[in-house]
């Protein structure tokens, strides 16, 4: 008799795994999905600034197209990170499944209707409303993962999420060697097919029970400004902090490697005698995101292994000295490309350490409003970096010293590390 029951309820828990297993890995395809379209519709801009920017002038100097690249960029950052910052409060309040499909339509909405632009104050505005949409999907899809996953899995899924970073890079890079040669309008047009997603999620994945139960526990005065507020409170203020330090010195040094990048291949490429720079340039990214995938392959243990500050100043360090060698010592090609696995494995497989422990910082009644405004007040304080660089390059003389001016940046995230908590191997709190 005890073992029939034992049977039974060895059976009845084998078919709750399977339910709780089935959303677990559609919450996991969701996010990973909405992420990878995110680094999409951001990276096609970056592939196709050149083009762009020289039809919409008239201008042929790369220094000018830098110049106005850079300034339609940094719009698109600074309402990638106030989109995120208000996003991740929203995400609190209405929950994080409504929110990702919220933001997967903006940014896809305006990212295809950039391929319409007439002049480039058209473009900047429309990429700067499609970065509201980008910067507001990582918080809630971070949070979806981070209350849906079992404590034992969560920083392995996260890693897998951080990986759809580089998916989305070949997406775009792929686009772009389509239809680039055609045009970069119809690069842009691409960005319009993630809206699908937000579809499939609308359908098929529910808020996750934790966020339902801390919030349906809530007192009816809390609203979203008292949730930003509770980010700055005494028992939060110093992870949130700690938080926005991290994540600026990764996000400044990464992009002011990123914004120059393009062009300097472009320069390259015309020295070498050659003529296939969008090819090239689309190359270069896609062995960049190779490495990135390396490194976030690696943190799938390495974040268990060594603990998450460990692991930060570890890949830190690599951010450093990589970005170090590749702006001060490549001059051709051929050193360039090959180098793209070892600068992408550091600086773009970084950014996995602080994707699972910004959301392990903060409990679940702000967990997408503190790790939403550590990420997004990041990205809106690295949005500074590209209106300076016409400065940059005109005070240091060429596009791989104005870039190696930037990586300073990560010497502040190598210190500010240390002043937050280790979470490895502890509870979310509630």
């Amino acid at each position: 008799m005890n073992s029939s029951k034992a049977l039974e309820r060895s059976a009845a828990s084998m078919q709750d795994c399977v339910r709780i297993s089935s959303y677990q890995w559609l919450t996991l395809m969701s996010a990973f999905l909405g992420w990878a379209f995110d680094s999409m519709d951001l990276n096609l801009f970056t592939l196709v600034l050149v083009p762009s920017v020289s039809e919409l002038t008239g201008l042929h100097d790369p220094t000018a197209i830098a110049r106005i690249g850079a300034s339609i960029l940094a719009i698109k950052l600074l309402c990638w990170g106030m989109g995120g910052i208000l996003f991740g409060v929203v995400a609190d309040r209405i929950g994080r499944s409504r929110t990702m499909i919220i933001t997967i339509a903006i940014y896809a909405g305006f990212t295809g209707l950039s391929g319409l632009a007439q002049d480039w104050y058209q473009l900047a505005i429309l990429q700067g409303l499609a970065g509201f949409g980008i910067g507001g999907e990582w918080a809630a899809g971070a949070a979806l993962l981070a209350e849906t996953w079992p404590e034992k899995h969560r920083a392995r899924v996260m890693q897998v999420m951080q990986m759809a970073f580089a998916f989305g890079f070949f997406l775009a890079a792929s686009s772009n060697l389509l239809l680039g040669p055609i045009s970069w309008r119809w690069v842009l047009a691409s960005g319009a097919l993630p809206a699908v997603v937000s579809l499939v999620i609308r359908r098929y994945v529910p808020e996750p029970e934790r966020w339902v139960r801390v919030r349906a526990a809530e007192d009816d005065s809390v609203n979203a400004l008292t949730t930003f507020k509770a980010i700055f409170a005494p028992d939060l203020r110093r992870v949130t902090i700690v938080g926005v330090l991290v994540a600026s010195a990764s996000m400044i040094g990464c992009w002011g490697g990123l914004a120059l990048l393009p062009n300097w291949i472009q320069q390259l490429v015309r020295s070498s005698g050659a003529s296939n720079g969008v090819q090239v340039v689309s190359y270069s990214f896609m062995l960049m995101m190779i490495g990135a995938v390396l490194g976030y392959a690696s943190l799938i243990w390495l974040t268990e292994l060594l603990g998450r500050r460990r692991c930060y100043f570890l890949f830190g360090v690599g951010a450093l000295l990589s970005s170090i060698y590749l702006f001060s010592s490549v001059s051709d090609l051929g050193t360039l490309q090959w180098f793209m696995l070892v600068y992408g494995f550091f600086v773009i497989g970084g950014f996995g350490t602080f994707a699972i422990y910004l959301p392990e910082l903060f409990p679940t009644r702000v967990r997408a409003t503190g790790q939403g405004f550590c990420w997004n007040a990041a990205r809106s304080i690295t949005a500074i970096g590209p209106l300076l660089v016409g400065t940059l390059i005109t005070a240091f003389g060429s596009f791989p010293a104005a870039a190696l001016a930037t990586t300073g940046a990560y010497v502040l995230g190598l210190a500010a590390i240390w002043f937050g908590p280790e979470t490895a191997g502890q509870r979310l709190r509630d």
